[in-house]
Order: C-alpha cells, then structure tokens, then sequence
C-alpha cells in the first residue's frame, strides 16, 4: 500500500514538475493574447487598467470604460442597457468606434440614435460579432453581427477596413471575453 501511494506521489510530482522543467509555468503554456497593432495603439496607456494588459483583466464593457477613447462608446451602451449583455458575452469581437468616429457624425443624427433605444441597439450590436476574429481572420473576411446583419473586412499587414469605410486603428486588444479592433468610423447596419 505505502508503495502505490509514493509511485502516484512521484508521478503527480514529475507531471507537475515537467512544465517548470520546460521553463513555463503551467499557465504559461497557453497561447498568449496577440499584440495590439495600428498607429492609435501608442495612444493606449502604458499602465493602469486602460493599457492594453489592464483591458485584458476586465469584460469589455468594463475594459473599454478604462479607455478615454471610448467614452462616447461607453455612454451609448449604458443608454442602450447593453452592458450586461456584452459583459457576459463569450468570445465576441467589438469593432469599437472611438470618440472621433461618433464626432464623424452629424449632431442632430446622432442626438436622435442616442435618444431611439431601439435603433441605437441595433447600430451598437452590429458593431458585435459573435465569434473571435484577430488580425489574421481581417485580410479578407465576411461576419455575421449580433444584430443579424454582416460586416466584410479587408486589408493587410497592419491596414485593416471594415465594411469599405472604417479603419482598424487599433487591433487585437484582448479582453477577458472579446478581442476589441478600435476603428475609426461608426458603422451603420444595411436597412
């Protein structure tokens, strides 16, 4: 009896220490997030939990309260009362519109999505794809959104469009649940 309690020891012990052996720790072993790419990268804080590391601790809603960016982003979810909703999402891509991409549109249009919930809905989750898709899934790809319709993107290297008309200007920043592309342009579903 002492002697298959100290083999199962001795064989838990190697299957616990052969990750250490290999240098990693066992968490280590898992893919690591892809890194953020596009030039409003370097505007992302290098620490705090707006820097791309702080984002990937929190949900995506949460994580893009953190960014100053997406503060426009921020509000209309609240007032759309998606942030449960995109929160407790598993493994969604946002293609994030930042502050810049609401002033593209013109006030009186955009005073009037903020105030119709239903279509403010329908634009915020068109802007939600219910699968991950990095950087190697944008050079030419067409997705189903959260609001049924589709978005395409396009592009390479570093230059990435969605739907002909936003770009990527920060990509692949991972959150807990969702991988978030920041573009420049608000999205407007087909009718």
């Amino acid at each position: 009896m002492k002697t298959s309690t100290l083999r199962r020891s001795a064989v838990c012990a190697s299957v616990l220490a052969l990750p250490l052996a290999l240098g990693a720790a066992p968490s280590a072993l898992a893919a690591a997030p892809a890194e953020p790419f596009g030039p409003a990268c370097s505007s992302l804080p290098t620490s705090g939990e707006g820097s791309a590391e702080g984002m990937a601790d929190d949900p995506v809603a949460t994580a893009a309260s953190n960014n100053p960016e997406l503060s426009t982003l921020v509000s209309a979810v609240k007032k759309a009362g998606l942030v449960d909703t995109l929160n407790n999402a598993k493994d969604v891509t946002v293609f994030a519109p930042t502050n810049d991409a609401f002033a593209k549109v013109p006030k009186a249009d955009l005073d009037k999505l903020l105030a119709d919930k239903e279509q403010l809905t329908k634009v915020l989750t068109y802007h939600v794809v219910g699968e991950k898709v990095s950087k190697d899934k944008l050079a030419d790809g067409t997705y189903k959104t959260l609001e049924g319709g589709e978005l395409t993107t396009a592009g390479s290297g570093d230059s990435y469009k969605v739907n002909d008309s936003a770009s990527v200007v920060c990509g692949d920043v991972a959150t807990q649940n969702a991988t978030v592309h920041v573009i420049d342009t608000v999205l407007m579903p087909k009718a």
